[in-house]
């Protein structure tokens, strides 16, 4: 097993296509089966299940997922660790982040930052935002990817950099699973899964609105802080949540992303980037600056060509 072969995978899982995971690796599509069977062999466990439409993770494959994910961005961040020392640049700059932005925007944003500034060493710490702009306002950390909107004042400057909108989670098993949207009025009598008011006040706050908007109260079973563990709760069965969209782009088929088709949405969230309001240190504004180029080349990917 080597970081090629899991950067394989992790690229396989994500598109489900061997022909789509090729393009993306810049490679023929033979070697690639070649390679993830090889993987499979030295693990000793089937990975995915092919099919006419293509290919879906076995339990192994799920269960091994989340790792071969950590080794990639570790192994990552070891990369740059020695590039830092080989290039005059020096410094070190503290980001804390939430735990969704791992989903698209951190793997995005991080090796772009370290491609241009290889001799400045990240030191990433994952928190709530809460804690986030915490420690940012008591300089303990000099920039934060958080969730907005932000309920809470403070001495601090925002740059959006994704943009998102809530989905309903659902077990597979659930009356519900077969459908592509719901109102959610639909779910009122159901028990919710949603983060704690004192851990996570913005999206509690921005569910629980759209919850009245839709004429209820939830009753809520269960609360947790992170993203992944509410749609770990939602895969057991305990309920149903309100989640950021881009959660659904790495679920299993055990957990079902349901549009939301009434009320409409209309209060956005998203990830932002969080720093001390006029800020002169230059390590974050390079990292500003790198983070505004990733979210205009984002919006402009998202444009309809004309």
């Amino acid at each position: 097993m080597d970081l090629r072969q899991l950067q394989q995978f992790v690229v396989l899982a994500e598109t489900g296509n061997f022909h789509r995971a090729a393009e993306r690796l810049h490679m023929a599509q033979p070697p690639l089966s070649i390679s993830i069977r090889k993987l499979e062999a030295s693990l000793g466990a089937p990975l995915f299940v092919r099919t006419t439409r293509g290919v879906r993770l076995t339990q192994a494959g799920e269960a091994a997922l989340n790792d071969a994910r950590r080794a990639l961005f570790h192994a990552e961040q070891a990369r740059a660790a020695a590039q830092s020392a080989a290039h005059g640049e020096r410094g070190a700059l503290r980001v804390g982040f939430v735990g969704s932005a791992t989903y698209a925007l951190l793997p995005r944003l991080i090796p772009a930052f370290r491609g241009e500034h290889p001799g400045i060493e990240l030191i990433l710490h994952e928190s709530t935002s809460a804690a986030i702009l915490d420690r940012i306002e008591r300089g303990q950390l000099d920039a934060g990817l958080v969730r907005f909107p932000i309920l809470n004042s403070g001495p601090f400057q925002l740059l959006p950099l994704e943009s998102d909108s809530f989905m309903a989670a659902v077990p597979a098993e659930s009356r519900f699973a077969a459908q592509d949207s719901i109102a959610l009025k639909a779910l009122a009598d159901e028990p919710f899964i949603m983060h704690p008011s004192a851990d996570v006040p913005n999206l509690q706050a921005v569910a629980m609105l759209l919850c009245q908007q839709a004429g209820f109260v939830p009753r809520i079973t269960q609360e947790a802080v992170q993203v992944q563990t509410i749609v770990s709760l939602v895969e057991s069965g305990l309920g149903v949540a309100l989640v950021p969209g881009v959660t659904a782009r790495y679920t299993n088929r055990r957990v079902r992303f349901l549009r939301l088709s009434s009320p409409r949405p209309t209060n956005r969230i998203g990830i932002a980037l969080a720093t001390q309001q006029d800020t002169d240190d230059r390590h974050v504004q390079r990292f500003v600056s790198v983070a505004r180029w990733i979210a205009q080349d984002e919006a402009a990917s998202e444009s309809p060509g004309l």
